[in-house]
């Protein structure tokens, strides 16, 4: 028995296949979906929704992802994404792009500052960043996305919100004190450990050259070219980013330096590399700082052990 391809057998199996897709694709994962909210959810403040809103219209879902895969723990995310994260969220802004960071946990990550001074141009903060800047939006709307991007995380995030918070209030009041007391909190918020430790690593002419060069892709936003804390950044930053000059004759080690590139000052614009940069760039850009900006060389001083396996 023949089948003929008539126009209605034809309108007919493509429905039945259409509704097949839709009912296995669609609706029966909808059915088996859990909505149960995570241990991390919480409903957005009338801010963070409203930021959302701004996030949605100028497309921040087309380079930033919020979703961690088990496979993506080279992101350096700290928590895989569950269903119940995205209980409230319609449209789901999972994201398959990964041109910018994954943002599911950002919040709290920097202070406000630190975001507003990245939204409106994120060469400021970011010097290599493709991110286009968003100074047109204006200062209300740039609040509000910073206050969508900083909920993303939920509970996780505000705790480290009230983190930032609590480390702002200290480095203003430091800064406020005046240059001593400020080079004081600054040297002590610093394990004893890591103060006495020199960089380990010669000021040689290789790693000044490539101090220099990470200086220009990750600090010379905010510290400027000659490490006054006077770059693009500094108008939108308080307390405003670090002059390097004034550390001169305090005696500031490689590894206080060192500990604070890695790990960033809460509560201030600083940021945290130590996901970006592995252990000798930290150590070498931390040489160009001392030699260009604070005029004092520890380097490859004592303590010291035995060199490394391989020393150029």
């Amino acid at each position: 028995m023949s089948q003929k391809m008539t126009p209605t057998a034809v309108v007919l199996g493509s429905v039945t296949i259409l509704a097949a897709v839709v009912f296995v694709v669609v609706f029966w994962p909808y059915q088996q979906a859990d909505y149960t909210p995570s241990e991390i959810f919480r409903y957005r403040t009338e801010a963070e929704a409203a930021g959302r809103k701004i996030y949605i219209a100028n497309g921040c879902v087309y380079c930033h992802s919020q979703s961690i895969r088990a496979i993506d723990w080279g992101h350096g995310a700290t928590r895989i994404a569950q269903a119940g994260d995205y209980v409230q969220d319609r449209p789901i802004l999972l994201g398959s792009q990964r041109t910018g960071v994954d943002l599911s946990q950002e919040g709290g990550e920097h202070p406000d500052d630190w975001h507003i001074a990245h939204f409106i141009n994120p060469r400021y903060t970011r010097p290599n960043s493709i991110m286009p800047p968003f100074e047109y939006l204006g200062m209300e709307k740039i609040e509000l996305l910073t206050a969508y991007v900083q909920s993303l995380g939920m509970k996780a995030a505000d705790k480290r919100m009230a983190r930032q918070r609590f480390w702002k209030e200290e480095s203003i009041r430091a800064y406020e004190a005046g240059i001593d007391e400020n080079v004081r909190w600054l040297a002590e918020i610093v394990p004893q450990g890591w103060r006495d430790i020199p960089n380990p690593y010669a000021a040689s002419e290789y790693s000044l050259a490539r101090g220099r060069m990470i200086y220009q892709a990750f600090c010379i936003g905010c510290h400027g070219p000659v490490g006054d804390g006077m770059g693009d950044a500094q108008p939108w930053i308080y307390p405003p980013p670090l002059n390097f000059t004034i550390l001169k004759g305090r005696e500031i080690s490689g590894g206080i330096i060192y500990y604070q590139l890695m790990n960033g000052i809460t509560g201030t614009a600083m940021p945290y590399f130590k996901k970006d940069l592995e252990s000798e760039k930290l150590w070498d850009v931390g040489n160009y700082i001392a030699a260009y900006f604070i005029n004092e060389v520890d380097s490859n001083g004592p303590p010291r052990g035995i060199d490394a396996a391989y020393e150029p």
